[in-house]
């Protein structure tokens, strides 16, 4: 491997072209108008502006993406996360091409990619999971039924869905007709199929997942796990690694499980299997992500391995030559996702320009005890078309209680002007007693929300 195209912007652009650099890979990147100046083009070797009909779609142009990577002579594509990342056409036109796809077969992205399919072939796997069904070609008032069988609550979910998009909760049967319709209609706008299934909602649940790596020859190692647990509408705004709150024995099942389906599927690359894990210990496959996580971080300060050499080493054809025997958990980490938005306003997003952005001491990309991955500086604008997230704040220690510290001090000496944050709501998260102690599940902003608001009313 070269010359490395970035199907990507922002952080994650940057991110992978760090690494790329230190492996000696020369790096492309890409970008539309409104980001000629971005961050990320400036980390890159080589940058080409891709033409599309919308600003967004620039990288969302499969044709135009894989026409750049041919006229830079890149012999291979990263799609970091979001956008492309799981997109099996364009995994499959890398290869039509002879461009290395940084990822999965097109195969295993159509798999996993469906909600459904996932669920099913999990099973078949022996993983265990959450009671429901596929609602595909059924039709509206025969999952209702279905879903009185079940027993309320339920959670109806779009098959081809992510990031809390295409999913409601549904405790009565009463307002089932009306969130079944809300979630078609979303499904059909974001992910351009309607198929939605229905599952047993689990009570007061911890969302876990466990980090995966798997060469060409059969190796699968995994990278224990993290726990995301604090989210706002189905989206990670903090994460830790190693989960806690997890018996010994149900990591080891967890590890081992999830391990036993990567082999099933024959995946080869970095992926991620999500879990939900019960308040009586019991966890259930929730789905696969066959990419880069954002939290991919935490993993790598806990193992001291960067995830994004393995990806290019494994999709180079190299084989993994270390054993799981060889790795171990040191210490804890902890990230925070810094976005322009306003927690008062039901975290809507805040645009502007990123007047001042001070920022503590840290190391950028790598290992350390505090790392702040970004991909926007002072003077950057906070636009509509992308995400919000300004930086991921990542602190490692000895302890839990050590990295809670570390946190409350890197994000004390944090200061950003021009746009809204949601700075001070994240400081009171990590001084908020009941995520000290570590008992909170996946309700945890919803539940103290009004408290956490009236803390942070600056933000």
């Amino acid at each position: 491997m070269h010359k490395l195209l970035i199907a990507n912007r922002g952080e994650i652009a940057c991110r992978i072209a760090v690494t790329a650099r230190r492996m000696g890979i020369q790096t492309v990147a890409i970008f539309s108008q409104v980001d000629r100046d971005a961050r990320h083009v400036q980390f890159c070797d080589q940058a080409i502006l891709v033409e599309p009909e919308t600003t967004r779609s620039t990288y969302l142009n499969i044709d135009g993406i894989v026409r750049a990577a041919l006229s830079a002579g890149a012999d291979a594509i990263h799609p970091g996360y979001g956008f492309l990342a799981e997109n099996a056409q364009f995994s499959k036109a890398c290869k039509d091409n002879n461009i290395v796809f940084i990822g999965p077969s097109a195969e295993a992205i159509e798999l996993m990619g469906d909600k459904a399919r996932a669920k099913a072939f999990a099973a078949l796997a022996k993983m265990p999971t959450i009671p429901g069904v596929d609602g595909k070609n059924l039709a509206d008032d025969m999952l209702g039924d279905l879903a009185r069988e079940i027993g309320y609550p339920v959670m109806i979910k779009a098959t081809k869905g992510g990031g809390g998009r295409g999913l409601r909760i549904v405790r009565e049967a009463a307002d089932f007709a009306a969130a079944l319709g809300s979630c078609r209609r979303e499904a059909l706008a974001g992910f351009g199929d309607d198929a939605l299934m229905i599952e047993k909602y689990l009570s007061e649940p911890r969302h876990i997942e466990l980090q995966i790596l798997s060469d060409q020859f059969g190796n699968v190692i995994h990278f224990f796990d993290r726990d995301c647990s604090v989210q706002r509408r189905h989206q990670k705004v903090i994460e830790e690694a190693p989960a806690i709150a997890v018996s010994e024995p149900t990591r080891e099942k967890m590890a081992h499980a999830a391990v036993g389906l990567v082999k099933a599927i024959g995946y080869v690359g970095v992926g991620t299997i999500e879990c939900v894990l019960t308040p009586d210990g019991k966890f259930y496959f929730l789905e696969m992500n066959t990419r880069l996580q954002v939290e991919h971080g935490i993993t790598e300060l806990i193992t001291g391995i960067d995830l994004v050499e393995w990806q290019l080493r494994v999709a180079s054809g190299e084989p993994i030559d270390f054993t799981q025997g060889d790795l171990s958990v040191k210490g804890h980490s902890l990230e925070a996702r810094i976005c322009a938005e306003r927690p008062n306003k039901s975290f809507f997003p805040s645009v502007g320009t990123i007047d001042v952005l001070e920022l503590p001491e840290h190391i950028e990309f790598g290992f350390g005890d505090v790392r702040i991955d970004r991909g926007v500086s002072c003077g950057d604008a906070i636009t509509p078309h992308y995400d919000s997230m300004i930086a991921k704040v990542m602190v490692h220690a000895e302890s839990r209680e050590l990295a809670c510290e570390k946190m409350n001090q890197a994000l004390a000496a944090i200061q950003i002007s021009g746009v809204q944050t949601n700075l001070e709501f994240l400081k009171k998260i990590f001084i908020n007693s009941a995520f000290r102690s570590g008992e909170f599940h996946t309700g945890f902003i919803e539940e103290n929300l009004l408290t956490l608001l009236d803390q942070a009313k600056t933000s």
